[in-house]
């Protein structure tokens, strides 16, 4: 008990007493660096200084990518949302509301079309704040929905995953999404249309094991971890010490599984450019000129 509120009247200790946001400082699972948050929403959620990429939400992910920030999210067709009758400590389908109520999404995939450098794109997003980005029906619906679209209008089709993998609680109907969405990207290479992944961090389990993996280019935020199963897993399963950095994107890439790692930042610009090049649409990629070498001070003058 302190001064304020053993002698000051109740009304002058409700003026004094200031609520603080809980989110009004993030710090940094890497660095430990204290940023405030607006400061880390400006920067796409990137710590300045450690440069570590934390998860963003899906909406403002849309809206950093598109031209001007404009884009037309697409209504995805329903899907049962409890075939299973599931339950655990709640019911499944309890559990599906209270993540619609928190993020404001049907499931865990966000479909939007709109442009990127000038460009017609339709793009898809996992929201890992909606049950871990799980891969259920819904969410399976949305992929293929998002592929026909694509299709339909003649566009690329950008996919962001972040993922813990398939929707246990759907059982195999969850599991079925893995061949689903696999046919509908072979529709996609059939129509001769890019389809190209952005892998954030965590893209696991199923979603790896089928289209996370099946993109005509693969981009991975910096840091981001991909795989199937857990890395300890892993290790207890071979009784071998892994490799420095395994699983993460840096790792891939050196290992030919990531074609390059992307920091969030320039996103648009890289995905404009790879898009005008597969799609031959738009301005004729040019590359930076190189700066000519030094002259050598020590370098004979020509006869």
């Amino acid at each position: 008990m302190n001064w304020i509120t053993e002698a000051l009247p109740p009304k002058i200790r409700s003026f004094l007493k200031r609520d603080t946001p809980e989110n009004l400082w993030v710090k940094c699972p890497e660095s430990g660096q204290l940023v405030f948050h607006k400061d880390l929403e400006a920067n796409l959620y990137v710590v300045p200084g450690s440069g570590f990429h934390m998860q963003m939400p899906a909406r403002e992910r849309l809206a950093a990518l598109f031209d001007d920030n404009k884009f037309e999210e697409i209504k995805t067709p329903e899907a049962p949302s409890d075939p299973l009758r599931f339950r655990d400590v709640k019911r499944y389908s309890d559990r599906l509301k209270d993540y619609r109520a928190k993020t404001g999404n049907h499931d865990s995939i966000i479909i939007a079309q709109g442009k990127i450098e000038t460009l017609p794109v339709t793009v898809g997003v996992q929201d890992f704040a909606f049950h871990g980005g799980t891969l259920g029906m819904a969410a399976g619906e949305a992929f293929v929905t998002g592929m026909e679209l694509a299709i339909k209008n003649k566009t690329a089709f950008v996919m962001f995953t972040a993922s813990g993998g398939a929707r246990m609680q759907e059982g195999m109907f969850s599991l079925m999404q893995m061949p689903r969405t696999t046919i509908a990207v072979r529709r996609m290479r059939a129509a001769r249309l890019p389809f190209i992944v952005v892998l954030t961090n965590p893209t696991t389990g199923g979603v790896t094991a089928s289209y996370a993996m099946l993109g005509d280019i693969h981009i991975a935020e910096p840091g981001a971890v991909i795989g199937f199963a857990g890395a300890r897993v892993i290790e207890q399963t071979i009784r071998e010490r892994l490799p420095e950095g395994f699983q993460r994107a840096e790792y891939l890439r050196e290992h030919g599984m990531v074609d390059m790692v992307v920091p969030r930042q320039q996103h648009r610009e890289t995905l404009g450019r790879l898009i005008s090049i597969l799609t031959r649409q738009g301005a004729p990629f040019v590359a930076k000129q190189l700066p000519s070498p030094p002259d050598d001070p020590g370098a004979k003058p020509a006869a």
